[in-house]
Formats: structure tokens, sequence, C-alpha cells
């Protein structure tokens, strides 16, 4: 299993700067929410990084004034295009705060309509700077009410950037029936059953939604940590004690004759009572991400070890995983091991002997464990 820089988990105090990932497909109302948020004066200001400004169509009255590639807008925050790689942006970037010449917080970046999440995701915890001054703090995906079904059908890249995110935001549900839209609502939790999904107009929606998105961060909250990997649809409670059945049954809706890409993707959850021994548990992940890594978009979990009172939180995108992180403010008798693998054809036999493998092995016996086939 690839990691990426482990400087960043060995800190007491975590001085990086905290990522928000903004994506979705053409037209889903990316830029349009982007406006909205950087229009609301706020206490942390922050930087966004896009693609080129002219293809972002930013609302020109919130800018200040031009500093070369790099825009402030009135409410504070930064904007600057992407010249070169995402690496260079983000040295250049970091590097002006460092010299006093501007003041962020955070950063979001803002995707292409066309972009697989997945590669920027590896990069920032691939790429030794990155992991070293950043942290990601959530994945946002835009869709669109109207567009979205028929998007969802046609185009791949929009089914993973539902499946990897850990907010969803709907847009336009003004403009259709309420039963379509409870129906795309549904579609959305069918690819990834624990994301919130919420609506631009909800009353407590605001820049502070798309904050703290995951538990990758020692300060989380356990109930935070707990709703992250629990899918928010219900189930019957006796329907699936391996924990091994698709965390979603709803057929999904189509608008059009393409084939729909829903049926490639499914949600696979896994819950355990007990503590793991290190050992056994690597060894059962790394076979895992060996035979599977291409197939899994994304991976979080909260995993309890023998003989260490705190839990921690892990996340990764195929075969690629962040440091783990304790979850210091953990409290209660609460320490079931939460996995939830999001990806292509995940629900096989081969994840159920692996996970009989895990559960049956003996620590001293991790390392003599085989590659499930």
């Amino acid at each position: 299993m690839a990691h990426a820089s482990k400087n960043r988990s060995e800190k007491v105090d975590d001085p990086s700067i905290p990522v928000t990932l903004l994506t979705g497909f053409l037209g889903a109302g990316k830029t349009t929410l982007l406006n909205q948020l950087l229009a609301v004066s706020t206490s942390e200001p922050t930087a966004v990084i896009v693609n080129e400004f002219g293809e972002v169509g930013l609302d020109h009255d919130l800018i200040e004034k031009v500093d070369g590639d790099v825009m402030l807008m009135s409410s504070g925050c930064l904007c600057c295009s992407i010249r070169g790689d995402l690496s260079d942006t983000f040295v250049k970037l970091l590097a002006r705060r460092d010299e006093g010449m501007h003041n962020f917080g955070r950063i979001v970046i803002e995707t292409t309509g066309l972009a697989d999440p997945g590669p920027i995701l590896q990069t920032l915890l691939v790429d030794p700077f990155l992991a070293r001054n950043t942290r990601m703090d959530g994945v946002v995906t835009v869709v669109d009410a109207v567009n979205g079904p028929a998007t969802l059908d046609a185009q791949f890249e929009a089914v993973s950037q539902v499946a990897v995110a850990d907010l969803i935001v709907l847009t336009k549900t003004d403009l259709v029936s309420e039963a379509s839209d409870k129906a795309v609502t549904e579609r959305l939790r069918g690819l990834n059953p624990t994301a919130d999904i919420v609506r631009p107009s909800d009353r407590d929606f605001g820049p502070k939604s798309l904050r703290n998105l995951t538990s990758m961060r020692e300060n989380a909250r356990q109930q935070d940590a707990i709703s992250w990997t629990t899918p928010k649809v219900a189930n019957d409670p006796l329907g699936n004690l391996s924990g091994l059945m698709s965390t979603s049954n709803t057929k999904p809706v189509t608008t059009s004759e393409f084939r729909r890409h829903d049926t490639d993707i499914s949600s696979v959850s896994i819950v355990l009572d007990e503590a793991l021994h290190d050992a056994v548990f690597d060894k059962w992940f790394d076979t895992l991400i060996a035979y599977k890594g291409r197939d899994i978009l994304r991976v979080k979990g909260i995993l309890f070890l023998e003989g260490i009172e705190s839990p921690f939180a892990f996340h990764g995108v195929q075969h690629v995983f962040d440091p783990p992180v304790p979850l210091k403010n953990w409290t209660g008798k609460d320490r079931r091991t939460r996995i939830v693998l999001i990806g292509r054809n995940l629900n096989r036999p081969e994840i159920q002997r692996s996970l009989d493998m895990l559960r049956n092995a003996r620590p001293a016996d991790a390392k003599s464990l085989t590659k499930c086939r």
C-alpha cells in the first residue's frame, strides 16, 4: 500500500492548510456556488485555485485588484489560476502567504467539469510538498437536478465525482418536480450512501457547510467520525450482518438510452465489533488494495487496533493512502471498526473471503496470509 508522507501525523499541532476539492460536471453550478461563497464575508480568508480565470466566469464585481496570476476578491479571498502543474501553483501560493503578501487559512480547488477527482486527490497525498503542507478537508460535488440524471447516464466521470464526494450539493431543485427531486436524490444515495446531500436553499447552508467534511484531523468529533463512515440510508438491521452487502438497493433512474454507469459502482460497508491486530489488518488491507486497487475509487474508515485506546481515521484513493490520524476525542464504549469502500464491482466473493481471512487469522499468521484469489 502506498502512503503519503508521515511527517504530518507525527506533529502535535497540525499547521497544514485544509483543502476542499470542488467538483461537478459541466453546468452543474460549481461557479455559481463558488461566487456565492466568495461573496460572503468570512473570518477565514480562502485561496481558490481554478484552471483558468476565463473558463471559470467569476463575478468580476467581487474583484478588488489583479496581481499577476492572483486576483484579490472583495471578501478578502484570493483566486489564482493553475500555471503549470498543481504542485507548482501550491508552492507559489504558499510562498506568497509565508512572505506576508497574502493571508488565507484554507484552499478550494475548483476542477473542470470533465475532471476525474481521483488524480487530484492522489497528487495531494503523494506529492512531498503537498503532503507536508496541506490536508484534504473534503470533496464537494455539485449535481444539477435538471440535467444530472442524463449526465450520470452518459459520463462515467460524473459518476466518479459523486462516488468520491464527502458532500453533495444538489442544485436547480426549484426547476424540477418533487418526484424528480426525490428520484435524483435516491440515485445519488445509491452511488454514495455516506455523503450528506444538501441544497443551496437550505436554511443553514453556507461557507461552513463545506468545512471539516472528513475525520482526518485529530480534533474530529466522535459523532462526526461515525457519521463520516455510516450510510445515510436506513437499512434492515438484520439484512446485512456480514457488513458486505451493497449499501444501496436503489435502482438507477435513467433518462436516456446511454448505458447506466451506476451498475458498475457499489459501496461496501464493513463493521467489525472487536479491535484488530495491526499486522493482520495491514496484511488483509494490503492484499485487498493490491488485488482491487484499480477498482476502488475511494476508501475511508475508523480503525480500532489492539492495545491502542484511540481509534484511527484513514482514507485513500485507489492504492494511495494518507497516514492514519488518531482521533483523540473518542469516548464511550463504541469501539467498532468501520470501513467503507466505493468503487467498481466491489460486491464480489473475493471481498467475503478476504474478510473471513482477517477474522480467522491469528496475529502470528499475518505474514503468511496469501493473496486472495
